[in-house]
């Protein structure tokens, strides 16, 4: 893929990177790397040991380097995620992240270190007589309260210079060799999005399950090896620094991260289990009925209904559907949505050596601009409308919050950055929802229901399987052989979803752990269940508030990374603290769309 759009052999729209670089020679990408060489080196020589009196200014400078470099990687890892097998573009990003490493490793080690010691009294002073310093208090307390976890400046420089050699690297080469699998369906070579995609809309349930088998086979043998040794290296590596920092147990660097009390983190896992978990059977139990059959494989969990709507939608006509759902709630969210699928900001088309999956990629650029980029491999389903609802939301998400906030403020935690992708996705379905309740069309609502449904249970109770599945990888604490890491993952399925033949069969599903690339970022997955349950509760409370809900949500989304959950949730009345929280957001969601789907097929199933 090049740069532009422009030469694309296909309608679909592609990214165009040129408003950021022509190209991987372009002048101006090496002229802003031998900027921030000498960038760094005057960084450290103006402020190291001053910060008691310069800190203001020493944010302003870090911030405008922060920008520069979102602007380099923005461009070099979107290039890499279109094409995972250009190997130009690959040697260039690793080389530059090599030399930034560097840098950071032998100029900025000290910077948070310093901030962290900084005198209570001194801290205060600033507080009180830099408005930059008030500006990004959060930031500043934030770092200043995980201090303690820090190691001495010489071994954070040293890990620094050594980030991009360490266990991260053996998740890029992943990417690229699961990039490269393909899998032998019908006489054609399918790559695993479109195996994946078969799986979610054929309405043949042997074609899903002979599709099911050959993507569990085609990921063993080789690749499940290497896939185990990836997700070793990434886990014993955490093992090491954890230690070393001294934090307690595996989870508590991403639930400090994610700024989230460890109880509330406890209470979301327990509260899915024990009653998302019944409520993900029950639907189940349900669509087995609806598929008319006794007992489903695992093969038919995110099959099509047999009355759903097959028709293709093109994207152009999924952007439309989505353009409208975001304006009946919120026109300021339908204008900044406008923004993010500008010409050359989506990459829409299914090819080989295009990253899986979808993703939204937004960052502030140098002057304070944010943007955002969206990829896709949209296939027409209406699982894709959903998706690209989702992915958009990150992206006005990432708008609002970059203009508020800067660079340095603009990102939210990983577990609050679901909010407006789930939020966007749900008034999606409820616009369509409407739709086909004043058309008449009950089968296809129900269709729609169970789509809905089945969206939430994989945000919510596949992401928490996958996070029981990752504590007792990491809790074992050794290197674990592939076919250990298979038991473990089958026994993290019984507790969501049955024992094997209570309401599936689990044939063919041993190496499915090892396609999911979220587990070379430790304890990331649990995020999509505390996000989606967090919009649930969002969502519930919209009605009660009336006119005041959509400045409170613009709000929050413009917080960005400013906010604890706590801080977030007070304008709505609502605390994640609560230990019914959590399954108010489980009734409110899920429960709710499951006695509607429930009472509607029944009614269906009982009309001559």
């Amino acid at each position: 893929m090049t740069d532009s759009a422009a030469t694309s052999e296909t309608d679909a729209p592609l990214w165009d990177l040129t408003p950021l670089y022509s190209g991987l020679g372009d002048p101006a990408l090496e002229m802003d790397i031998q900027w921030l060489e000498k960038a760094f080196a005057s960084f450290e020589s103006d402020f190291k040991g001053r910060l008691g009196s310069t800190l203001g200014e020493a944010l302003q400078r870090y911030e405008t380097i922060d920008e520069i470099l979102n602007k380099i990687f923005i461009y070099l890892n979107l290039r890499y995620y279109a094409d995972l097998e250009d190997s130009e573009v690959l040697s260039r990003l690793q080389d530059v992240r090599t030399t930034l490493d560097r840098l950071n490793g032998e100029h900025l080690a000290f910077f948070p270190l310093e901030i962290g010691a900084l005198e209570h009294e001194q801290y205060r002073r600033h507080l009180r007589e830099d408005t930059t310093c008030q500006k990004l208090q959060p930031w500043l307390d934030h770092l200043r309260e995980n201090h303690r976890f820090r190691l001495t400046e010489e071994v954070e420089g040293a890990l620094a210079k050594r980030q991009s050699l360490g266990a991260g690297s053996w998740s890029e080469f992943y990417n690229q060799v699961e990039s490269d699998l393909r899998f032998p369906f019908l006489g054609e070579e399918k790559t695993l999005t479109q195996m994946l995609h078969l799986l979610s809309e054929s309405n043949d349930p042997g074609a899903r399950a002979e599709a099911q088998r050959l993507v569990n086979d085609g990921l063993g043998g080789p690749f499940l090896k290497f896939s185990a040794q990836a997700l070793n290296m990434v886990v014993r590596a955490k093992q090491v620094e954890d230690r070393e920092r001294g934090y307690r147990h595996p989870m508590e660097a991403r639930n400090r991260s994610n700024r989230i009390p460890e109880e509330v983190v406890e209470t979301l896992h327990s509260s899915v289990v024990e009653i998302a978990g019944p409520l993900c059977q029950r639907y189940y139990r349900l669509k087995a009925r609806m598929l008319g059959m006794e007992r489903l494989r695992w093969s038919d969990r995110n099959a099509p209904l047999p009355f759903a709507d097959t028709t293709t939608i093109p994207y152009p006509e999924a952007l439309e559907t989505v353009k409208a759902a975001y304006r009946s709630f919120s026109p300021t969210l339908a204008d900044l949505l406008d923004s993010t699928v500008l010409p050359g900001r989506v990459d829409v088309p299914v090819r080989p050596g295009k990253q899986s999956g979808a993703f939204n990629y937004s960052v502030v650029l140098p002057g304070g601009r944010p943007i955002a980029y969206t990829l896709l491999n949209h296939q027409g389903s209406t699982r894709d409308v959903m998706t690209l609802a989702h992915e958009l939301g990150h992206g006005v998400h990432g708008i609002l919050a970059g203009e508020a906030q800067g660079a340095l403020q603009a990102s939210p935690p990983m577990a609050y950055a679901e909010t407006a992708s789930i939020f966007g996705e749900t008034t999606t379905f409820h616009f369509l929802s409407h739709q086909l309740e004043r058309s008449g069309s009950a089968t296809s609502r129900l269709a729609l229901l169970a789509g809905k449904i089945e969206d939430g249970l994989n945000s919510v109770v596949r992401q928490i399987g996958f996070s029981l599945f990752e504590q007792s990888v990491h809790n074992a604490g050794r290197h674990l052989p592939a076919e250990e890491i298979n038991a473990l993952w089958m026994e993290s399925l019984t507790p969501l979803y049955g024992k094997e033949g209570d309401l599936f069969t689990y044939e063919n599903t041993e190496h499915l752990w090892s396609y999911v690339n979220h587990f070379h970022s430790p304890f990331y997955v649990y995020a999509y269940a505390f996000g989606d349950l967090l919009t649930q509760s969002l969502y519930a409370v919209s009605g009660d508030l009336g006119d005041r809900f959509e400045p409170l949500y613009l709000d929050l989304l413009r917080a960005g990374g400013s906010q604890d959950v706590r801080q977030l949730l007070q304008p709505f009345g609502l605390n994640a603290e609560d230990p019914t929280f959590w399954e108010k957001g489980i009734r409110a969601g899920l429960e709710t769309l499951l006695d509607e789907a429930e009472s509607l097929f029944n009614t269906l199933e009982s009309t001559p």
